[in-house]
This record gives C-alpha cells, sequence and structure tokens, in this order.
C-alpha cells in the first residue's frame, strides 16, 4: 500500500496555529490562503499546481521575478567557494558588493555597510547618524514604516504597532509627510530627518515633485543629515535606479534592502557620504558589526542582481509597465467611484485606495480566485498594494487589472445588496 497524499494545506495551517502564529493562521485560512510550493518569474504554484500571478511581489523584494537564473547560478558558485564569511579576513565578495553599490548610487554615496534586512539598515543608519552629529533627536514622518525593531519601530509612524511596546526609545519625532511647513523647525536640534522618497505601507503615498528638494535643503540648513529610506522604493521599483532619483537629490545616507539581492537571500545594506561615515564610525573598526551580514552568499547575488537591473533595462520596463498598471487602475477608479477613492503610485508600486477598508477583504480574495495575488498596505489598510516584479510584460499586467476589475465588481455588486 502506498502511504496517503500529505494535505499540505492542513499542514501548513496547524504548524502555523501551533508553532508559527496563531492570529495569523485564523486570518490566512479565513481568506483562503493556499500554500506556495514553487515559484519563478513572476508565477507562484501552490500544492494544488494553481499558478498565481504575484502581484504582491514579496512587498518589493521580487524586483528580478522569483529565482532569477542569474542570481542563482551567482550564489551556486559561490557556495561550493564559500558560503558565510570567517569574518577574520578580508571578504572579496563583500569589498565588489560595495564598489558596485557605490557605482549606482546617487551623488558621492560611498561606505557602506551590509546587513540582513531593511530594519536592520535603519537600526544602523540611525546610530551613524547619532554618532556624526553629536546629536539625539530623529525625525520621521506621520504613516512611515521604517521596521519593527525597537530604533525602527519608534520612527515608525503608526500607533497600532508601537502601543504594546510602549515606552519606546526616547529622541524620536513625527511631522507630517509631504508638508516642508514647519520642517527647518523640528530639525534645528536633530541627527537625521529619515523619509520614503514613497510612503510605502503608509498608503503608497508619492510626494509632489520638490518635496524632497525641499527636505534636502531644510537639512542643509539645520545640519541634520538627511536618510533616505529606499528600502522599498530603490532598486528600479520607482522607475528611477532610487526614487531620490526622481528630484536629482543626493541623501547623506540611503538604506536598501527588499531587492537587493533580486529576490534570493535576506540582505540589507545602508550607504553614506564618506564624511558622514568617517564623522560616525571613522575611528572605530568595530563600533557597528553583524556576524551575517555582508556574507559572500548574499554578496554575490546582490551583485549579480545589480547587474540584472542595469543589463536588462527593468528601470526603464518598471516606468512604462508601472504607467500601464496605474493607468488602468485609475480607469476603474473611474469606473466604480462607490469602491475605489482613488488610484496612485510611482513605477510598479501602485496602491488603490478604496471608499471602505473592509473592501478589501472582498477584492483581493476574489483576485486569489482568478489567479492573481495582492496585498494590504499595514499602515492604511484600506490601501490595496499592487507590487509586481520588475520583469513583469504588458500581457501581465493586464491580467492583473482583469482580476481586479472582478474583485471591484464583486465589490460593487455586494454593495447594491447591503
Amino acid at each position: 500500500m502506498t502511504d496517503p497524499p500529505i494535505d499540505l494545506a492542513a499542514e501548513a495551517f496547524e504548524n502555523y496555529k501551533r508553532f508559527v502564529n496563531p492570529p495569523l493562521a485564523r486570518v490566512m485560512k479565513l481568506s483562503g490562503s493556499p500554500v506556495e510550493v514553487r515559484a519563478r518569474g513572476c508565477t507562484i504554484w501552490d500544492q494544488n499546481g494553481k499558478a498565481y500571478l504575484d502581484f504582491a511581489g514579496g512587498y518589493g523584494v521580487f524586483t528580478l521575478g522569483h529565482s532569477h537564473p542569474r542570481v542563482l547560478a551567482a550564489v551556486r558558485a559561490q557556495m561550493e567557494l564559500m558560503s558565510l564569511s570567517g569574518k577574520t579576513m578580508f571578504n572579496v565578495v563583500l569589498g565588489r558588493a560595495a564598489r558596485r553599490l557605490a557605482e549606482i548610487s546617487p551623488g558621492d554615496l560611498q561606505i557602506s555597510f551590509w546587513c540582513n534586512s531593511g530594519t536592520e539598515a535603519i537600526e544602523g543608519a540611525i546610530k551613524l547618524a547619532r554618532a556624526a552629529t553629536g546629536r539625539a533627536k530623529i525625525v520621521s514622518t506621520i504613516d512611515a514604516f521604517h521596521g519593527k525593531t525597537m530604533g525602527a519601530l519608534s520612527i515608525s509612524g503608526r500607533e497600532t504597532f508601537q502601543t504594546p511596546f510602549r515606552p519606546l526609545l526616547e529622541g524620536f519625532a513625527h511631522v507630517a509627510y509631504a508638508d516642508t511647513a514647519g520642517l527647518g523647525d523640528a530639525l534645528s536640534d536633530a541627527a537625521a530627518f529619515v523619509v520614503e522618497p514613497v510612503q510605502g505601507e503608509g498608503g503608497v503615498n508619492v510626494p509632489p515633485v520638490g518635496y524632497l528638494r525641499a527636505v534636502r535643503e531644510a537639512c542643509d540648513r539645520t545640519g541634520a543629515l538627511f536618510i533616505a529610506d529606499e528600502v522599498q522604493t530603490g532598486l528600479g521599483r520607482c522607475g528611477y535606479r532610487f526614487a531620490c532619483d526622481r528630484e536629482g537629490i543626493v541623501p547623506d545616507v540611503m538604506t536598501l534592502a527588499k531587492g537587493l539581492s533580486g529576490g534570493v537571500i535576506p540582505v540589507g545594506a545602508f550607504i553614506a557620504r564618506p564624511d558622514v561615515w568617517n564623522r560616525g564610525f571613522g575611528k572605530a573598526p568595530l563600533l557597528h558589526t553583524s556576524t551575517f551580514g555582508g556574507n559572500e552568499l548574499a554578496c554575490a547575488a546582490a551583485l549579480a542582481a545589480m547587474d540584472v537591473l542595469e543589463e536588462d533595462g527593468l528601470i526603464e520596463n518598471a516606468r512604462i509597465r508601472g504607467e500601464q498598471l496605474l493607468a488602468g487602475a485609475r480607469d476603474l477608479a473611474a469606473q466604480f467611484p462607490a469602491v475605489i477613492r482613488e488610484a496612485r503610485g510611482l513605477g510598479l508600486v501602485v496602491g488603490v485606495e478604496l471608499t471602505n477598508e473592509g473592501y478589501g477583504g472582498w477584492i483581493i480574495p476574489e483576485m486569489l480566485k482568478a489567479g492573481v495575488t495582492a496585498a494590504w498596505t499595514l499602515n492604511l489598510q484600506r490601501v490595496i498594494r499592487m507590487e509586481p516584479p520588475l520583469i513583469v510584460t504588458a500581457e501581465e499586467v493586464d491580467r492583473a487589472l482583469a482580476a481586479l476589475r472582478e474583485g471591484v465588481t464583486t465589490a460593487y455588486e455586494k454593495l447594491g445588496v447591503l
């Protein structure tokens, strides 16, 4: 006799319920979440073999799609040589990755520290700002999301995530996003202003052109450092190498993660101007370290991913396909104003703001039934985010828009019954 087939969905739910995250297990089961078992390009397959067009995109991780062959090849080759750094000798792969990052970064951003995630990059940037300026205060924006470790959480801008962990760290303040009125006063005694060039989890909020330039000027006047959180917006996501390039400004420090390895290995980094780095960390080589940060596998993946991003024209594709996606979402908003308040975005991060937060509970599951994934934004859950890989095609964008239409139509029909 053969063994009975394994029910992967039941197994996953039970393990999540008992060993991973009980409340998340319940939410995912109610939403009909399948089990992911395989992925390539823009497609994920579940335990039943059903294919899904991935328009959640790992919340910005899969810039090159899933399991890009060039990145996988680079990681496999490095694995045969050395997987993790011994930390007592020079790491040639880290040096190459840091040099490549400096070559593609804005202006004179040059010296980088490599870590494992976006929140670690933010933590390091905060430490650098305090050490470089001798000031303690860090200013960020309302509805910002910078991570969930204690320092990153303290500069994030949503009470829901902060309240259970109070008291948070001292010396943090928040100002309105995309509003420079009073920013100079807020920064007068600050070490840094930390800001997302486009707010992701805050609801895909795109500031008007001129905002980042005004931020740069305010930081220059007050002596505060300008820290650009490009964890989600960088590396082609917004149709530019980095979203800061939209206004041609150079921050003092820039944080990166998510797409830095092309969606293959966890990796993060922050990169700074030499003067800032030297003032903060220049006299003590072990002032800020990471056991796993800058390991050979992550750096090999990042090197390959940066090359693919540049050589395959993905930044331009993100701009063109993003315009197509945003135009289609705005057409739906015009047709269904009772359901969609607004569609907005830059490049391949598009937010569809609903007139009621609850409608997403109808729309996202319907999209999933149609074979397309999408996600809420954490700080404004009435916004559905569509963030596909930068390799996405025009036909795949049309498929995603058709699935969104099905979900919105379902919500509209339910509204007629209520």
